[in-house]
């Protein structure tokens, strides 16, 4: 996949999602839609009817916003997707445990997020270009295994984890970054380390550019991984 725009991931996370709901054949009558920057999920699921609330953690237009530490708005929901927002926060045990409140007996949550893994190129780069004094340039992703045993832990029910990833190819060391910063995938971290000098600029940039393939991208991974789960059914003895 070319680079082309800094919507690409937004965009892929959003039609993974309408691919799966698509699978289920389940029809939601209110849904929740965290980060979904492209609208592209929304539109989805109102078009089959879904009752959808649309929030953020940043104040975006259009978009009711949301704080990772606080209950989710209105609900309960038949459905809450999260889309690149669960590599982020403080407390990702915690913002698992508050979708799962806000969900319906038997409702679903989806959420899919970046996985470790992602841009080994431009770590590669970046550890290169501070020598022996490597700095967080790029915040800590979780792995595929870690993630998947939060979910039995909080009491997800049909609890489901998979890994999945594409190549975005980039024509330049500046266009990566800046796509990146757009995409709010940068580094968020309170403590970024100093940054980088000119010298050292240089050398990450030489070093990505290094990997250009024949015909002339520098095709980076990024990986992801995608919760599934459902509220438990309370049990109702005879």
């Amino acid at each position: 996949m070319k680079g082309g725009g800094v919507m690409t991931v937004a965009r892929e996370l959003a039609e993974d999602v309408v691919d799966r709901i698509g699978f289920l054949r389940e029809d939601f009558d209110t849904a929740l839609v965290l980060g979904d920057r492209t609208g592209s999920l929304i539109s989805h699921l109102e078009a089959e009817g879904t009752k959808v609330t649309a929030a953020d953690p940043a104040p975006l237009p259009g978009l009711l916003a949301v704080d990772e530490e606080a209950p989710l708005p209105d609900g309960p929901y038949a459905l809450i997707a999260t889309l690149g927002m669960l590599d982020t926060v403080n407390d990702l045990p915690g913002a698992l445990v508050l979708m799962r409140r806000a969900l319906r007996p038997g409702g679903l949550m989806i959420a899919s997020f970046a996985a470790a893994g992602s841009l080994p190129i431009l770590r590669g780069a970046m550890l290169e270009a501070d020598g022996d004094r490597p700095a967080p340039r790029i915040h800590p992703q979780v792995d595929v295994r870690a993630a998947g045993q939060l979910l039995t832990r909080i009491g997800f029910a049909d609890p489901v984890v998979d890994g999945w990833g594409f190549d975005v190819g980039f024509d330049s060391f500046e266009q990566a970054v800046s796509d990146l910063r757009a995409q709010a995938m940068g580094n968020v971290l309170n403590n970024a380390g100093p940054p980088l000098t000119r010298t050292g600029l240089a050398a990450a940039k030489a070093r990505f550019e290094a990997s250009r393939d024949p015909d002339g991208l520098i095709r980076e991974r990024f990986e992801f991984v995608t919760l599934t789960g459902r509220n438990p059914v309370p049990h109702v003895p005879y």
